[in-house]
């Protein structure tokens, strides 16, 4: 496997107990912040790719839902890129909120990818994990930093994953619920 493979798998205890941690909190954590909470459309710009020396820019819009399934939330999305990649995936949020203005929500979610002239994935299929931190404003709209990693999770031989950094602004629709 190449070096992405052996990093993923060293951290991937570490941030299973990050997340397990973060669950247990926001089961244990009631908060009228996440009942007052309307679906999201989320714009992002950023980087993709930022841990090598393919770097492009990274364009992202998602639908998140306010609705709630054993606790997750569902979203759909499209990512772009600058050298011509899309990827368009489905999959489930948790919000977490510390206080009424903070929220942190790790994600997970399963798409498919059209390289472009962009970074060789290895695969069509690819799954995204990552984590977004967000400031949550009067109007419910979030203005947050978002980290995330894409990979095939080894269905392929090839598995070399990227790295995403983007600004995202989530605007509130519908009014409140």
């Amino acid at each position: 496997m190449g070096r992405m493979s052996v990093i993923s798998v060293g951290a991937a205890p570490g941030m299973i107990l990050i997340l397990c941690l973060l669950v247990v909190q926001a089961l244990t954590i009631t908060s009228t912040a996440a009942a007052a909470d309307p679906d999201f459309l989320t714009l992002s710009i950023g980087g993709i790719d930022v841990n090598d020396n393919e770097t492009a820019v990274e364009f992202r819009m998602e639908y998140r839902s306010n609705r709630t399934y054993l606790f997750l939330k569902p979203m759909v999305g499209l990512l772009g890129n600058s050298q011509g990649g899309i990827y368009g995936y489905g999959g489930v949020n948790l919000d977490i909120y510390l206080g009424n203005s903070w929220v942190v929500m790790p994600n997970f979610a399963i798409g498919g990818y059209r390289r472009g002239t962009a970074k060789d994935l290895g695969s069509v299929i690819e799954f995204r994990s990552g984590i977004e931190v967000a400031y949550r404003f009067g109007n419910k709209a979030r203005l947050g930093i978002a980290i995330s990693h894409i990979s095939n999770a080894s269905i392929s031989d090839n598995n070399p994953g990227t790295e995403s950094i983007v600004l995202s602004y989530s605007i509130p629709l519908g009014g409140t619920p």
